[in-house]
């Protein structure tokens, strides 16, 4: 793919987990939606996602990352645009714009969204580097952040809202932020949650409360869905009931078990130690994506493969919180796992940015 690319430094353990993880992703979805013929057509577009994203991986592996730093501007303003448009036109599903319609696909620029903000956070942090890490410092990476937060938050979509949040302060803490400006933040943070309940959606208000005070008796609704997922966890023993064998799952009574609580589908078919497997593979992901940050070349490239990991490692613990009942329900997939195109999507071209990282460190480490 073009003369003179290292791929002999390629990261072909990273990629097999990667495909690992989708390939699993794509047989629980299977095992999920079987037997609906409305969500049977799910599992091939899921495939062609993955087919797509691997594609991704090698095609933004082979670009030197600095090109896309060098283009932040045309990226940012790009993507600004799209989630604008967004808020203008698409249709409301749920309570929430969140994507556009594209034939049989639904693409969803949020998902894209954290990819970019990683980008343009190293970028800012590589750049100013030797300027003082003052509030003024700190405060202007905080505007890059809101310039898509706000769009995302009018959607609205509070949990990746968050999501860009997270990503912001830990890409901030990494480059240098002083420790009483952390507390600082934080204890802002804690303020700002509280006082904006009351201007939540009505969803996510509920959301919480049923997360601190749960209805045992109710039929429908977030508390539900979180007692059939943790049935289904208890029932999936030590070694599971077997693939297409999980009653949760295969009767239904557990909810949008091909997304948000894929997690809980895989631990009754799989038990315990299929779902500690499946952490086990996400770790590695995460693993390798912070040694691609620590043999980068320079300071963007550890930043963006640092960014990764923690996109990774935040989305897979809130998942797996949410179906363990540790914190309430949020609309966050399992990466690789979950079915979502442009989900999945955005992850592969996240890898391919680590990959096109550790392809250009200074040295091969074997």
């Amino acid at each position: 793919m073009g003369r003179g690319i290292p791929w002999r430094h390629f990261d072909f353990l990273l990629l097999g987990a990667i495909v690992l993880a989708t390939a699993f992703g794509v047989t629980m979805i299977r095992s999920a939606v079987a037997g609906n013929e409305e969500l049977l057509p799910l599992v091939n577009r899921q495939i062609l996602f993955a087919v797509a994203g691997l594609a991704v991986i090698f095609l933004v592996a082979s670009i030197d990352y600095r090109y896309w730093l060098a283009l932040y501007i045309p990226i940012y303003a790009a993507m600004m645009a799209l989630l604008i448009a967004l808020y203008l036109s698409a249709q409301a599903v749920f309570g929430a714009a969140r994507w556009f319609q594209v034939g049989v696909f639904f693409v969803q620029p949020t998902e894209f969204s954290k990819v970019v903000l990683i980008v343009i956070l190293a970028r800012y942090f590589e750049r100013t580097a030797d300027r003082p890490h003052d509030l003024r410092w700190a405060l202007n990476s905080l505007g890059w952040t809101m310039g898509l937060a706000m769009w995302i938050l009018l959607q609205p979509n509070l949990s990746n809202v968050i999501v860009l949040l997270v990503l912001w302060m830990a890409m901030l803490w990494i480059s240098g932020l002083p420790l009483k400006y952390f507390f600082a933040f934080g204890l802002a943070g804690l303020v700002a949650a509280i006082a904006g309940f009351p201007f939540l959606q009505p969803y996510q208000q509920q959301r919480v409360i049923n997360f601190l005070f749960p209805d045992p008796t109710a039929r429908h609704g977030a508390t539900y869905n979180v007692r059939q997922a943790l049935i289904a966890i208890g029932s999936g023993g030590l070694f599971g009931k077997g693939y297409g064998h999980g009653s949760q799952v295969q009767l239904r009574f557990l909810k949008v078990r091909h997304t948000d609580f894929i997690f809980s589908a895989t631990a009754e078919e799989f038990g315990m130690v299929g779902a500690l497997l499946v952490v086990a593979v996400l770790v590695f992901i995460i693993f390798r994506c912070l040694r691609a940050a620590r043999l980068a070349r320079d300071l963007s490239g550890s930043l963006i493969a640092y960014g990764v990991a923690v996109l990774i490692f935040f989305q897979a613990a809130v998942n797996i919180g949410v179906n363990l009942n540790l914190i309430p329900v949020s609309g966050l997939p399992l990466p690789f796992i979950s079915y979502g195109g442009s989900g999945l999507l955005s992850l592969m071209l996240a890898i391919g940015l680590v990959e096109s990282v550790v392809m250009r460190q200074n040295e091969l480490e074997f």
